[in-house]
C-alpha cells in the first residue's frame, strides 16, 4: 500500500511540473518575441538618430560653405575706389543741396574703404568727417549688398538770412535757422531756399559775425511785422547803420531808425501810411517811422 502511494505521489508531482512547464513556455516565447521587437525598434531609432546626425551634420556643412563663399562674392565688398569718385556707383549721397556732392566725396579720399563685408562696415567715421562741414546737421548712412553699395542721407541746416554789403553785391555768408554762420564757401544758395537780405558792412560797431540767435530771431520778427502790416514782401534789411536801420517793401523803403522796445509799436503804424504813400505821385525817399509818435514822408 505504501509503494501504490509513494508511485501514485511521485505521478502527481511529475503531471504538475509537466503543467508548470506548459503553463511557462507559452509566456517565455511571448518574452522573447517581446524583447526582439524591443531590440527591433530600438535599432531602428539608432539608424534614425545617426541618418538625422549625418543629414544635420551636412546641412551645416552645406551652409558653412555657403556663407564661406558668399562672404568672399563681390556683391558683398565695396571698392577700393568707392570713395575716389563723384559719380561712383558703390557711395550715393543725396538731400544735400547746400553742400556740393564732390565736396564731400573729396573729404572721404584720406579714409580707407574697409575690406569687411558691406554688413559689417564701420561707418562712424564716415559720418564724423561729414558733420564737420558746417551746413550738415546730422549724417545717415545705410549699406546695401549686390552691388555693395552706401547711401549717404544728409540732414542740413536751413538758411534764414543772408548777408551781403549792398542790394547789388553777391551774399558773403548766411545764417540758418539754429543761429550758425556759414561763409561764402557754400554760396550761392538753392533758389529754393527763401531767405531773407540783410545788408551789412560787417563793421566793428556791428559785426554780424558776433550775431547770436536772439538778434537773427529778432530780425526775422521784425520781417514778419513789416510784412503782417503793410502785406508786402521784404525785399532786404538795410543793417549797415545799427543805430539807423531801413527795411525795404515793394511799394516805399521804411526808415525804423534804432531796435529799441518801441520797434513794434512803430510797425503798427504802417497800416495808416501806406495808403498815402501810394497817392503820392512824387519820388519818395523813406518813408520814416524811426520817430516815437510822428510819421513823415522824405522825398527825393
Amino acid at each position: 500500500m505504501d509503494e501504490e502511494l509513494n508511485s501514485n505521489h511521485e505521478n502527481t508531482e511529475i503531471q504538475e511540473e509537466t503543467e508548470i512547464v506548459e503553463e511557462i513556455l507559452p509566456d517565455g516565447r511571448r518574452f522573447v518575441k517581446r524583447k526582439r521587437r524591443e531590440r527591433h525598434v530600438r535599432k531602428g531609432r539608432i539608424k534614425q538618430y545617426r541618418s538625422r546626425f549625418l543629414g544635420r551634420f551636412f546641412i551645416s556643412v552645406l551652409i558653412l560653405l555657403g556663407f564661406y563663399y558668399s562672404f568672399h562674392m563681390k556683391g558683398f565688398y565695396l571698392d577700393d575706389n568707392s570713395f575716389n569718385k563723384v559719380n561712383n556707383s558703390n557711395i550715393e549721397i543725396i538731400n544735400n543741396k547746400i553742400v556740393p556732392t564732390r565736396a564731400i566725396v573729396l573729404l572721404l579720399r584720406d579714409i580707407e574703404v574697409s575690406k569687411k563685408p558691406i554688413f559689417m562696415v564701420k561707418t562712424n567715421n564716415i559720418k564724423k568727417e561729414i558733420m564737420t562741414l558746417a551746413p550738415v546737421e546730422n549724417v545717415y548712412i545705410r549699406r546695401y549688398a549686390f552691388p555693395a553699395r552706401l547711401l549717404i542721407i544728409i540732414r542740413e541746416r536751413t538758411p534764414i538770412i543772408t548777408i551781403a554789403p549792398d542790394v547789388k553785391a553777391n551774399p558773403v555768408a548766411f545764417f540758418t535757422s539754429d543761429g550758425k554762420l556759414i561763409g561764402r564757401d557754400f554760396l550761392p544758395l538753392d533758389k529754393s531756399y527763401k531767405t531773407t537780405l540783410v545788408l551789412s558792412y560787417g563793421n566793428k560797431k556791428d559785426d554780424y559775425h558776433d550775431w547770436d540767435l536772439d538778434k537773427i530771431k529778432k530780425i526775422q520778427k521784425i520781417v514778419r511785422y513789416v510784412e503782417t502790416y503793410s502785406k508786402e514782401q521784404v525785399e532786404y534789411v538795410d543793417f549797415r547803420n545799427p543805430d539807423d536801420v531801413f527795411i525795404k517793401i515793394k511799394s516805399v523803403n521804411i526808415r525804423l531808425g534804432k531796435i529799441d522796445n518801441t520797434i513794434f509799436k512803430r510797425i503798427e503804424r504802417i497800416p495808416s501810411v501806406l495808403p498815402q504813400v501810394k497817392d503820392v505821385k512824387t519820388k519818395i525817399r523813406y518813408l520814416d517811422l524811426s520817430w516815437e509818435k510822428v510819421n513823415y514822408l522824405k522825398l527825393e
